[in-house]
């Protein structure tokens, strides 16, 4: 019989390494979506828009990258400055691949604190979205 109340540690880590191995074995570029206003969060403030900042953390773009059980630490150049950045995993709400948009958003989890702010705020009606177009259904 097995027991439902073991505590188990967080997946994003594992689900962040995994997907970022199997971006650049596919020839594309990982992007992580951050949440600057986590606590702990070390990342360039100028480059932060709406509590948010995307972030290449492909090899050519960083140094060090180590993408641990806690947080994902590397140093970077922003603007032409090094930068030291930390990241604690909780801050990281989503990994994709800037070629194509293949990826995961993450969601919360058991024992590990939402990020303030998790919803998006719903476009205006003049905003035009990016990206891939969709197609829709007209009766």
């Amino acid at each position: 019989m097995s027991d439902f109340n073991i505590a188990m540690t967080s997946s994003r880590p594992y689900l962040v390494r995994a997907l970022n191995e199997w971006i650049l074995d596919n020839d594309c570029t990982p992007y992580i979506v951050v949440d600057a206003g986590v606590q702990g969060v070390q990342v360039p403030t100028e480059h932060v828009a709406n509590g948010q900042i995307v972030l290449n953390i492909s090899t050519g773009a960083v140094r060090g990258l180590v993408i641990g059980n806690g947080a994902i630490e590397f140093s970077a150049r922003f603007g032409g400055v090094p930068m030291q950045v930390f990241i604690p995993l909780q801050a990281v709400l989503a990994i994709y691949a800037k070629e194509n948009g293949e990826g995961m958003v993450f969601g919360s989890e058991p024992g590990f604190p939402d990020p303030e702010g998790d919803e998006a705020p719903a476009p205006k009606a003049d905003e035009r979205p990016t990206g891939r177009p969709t197609l829709k259904v007209v009766k």
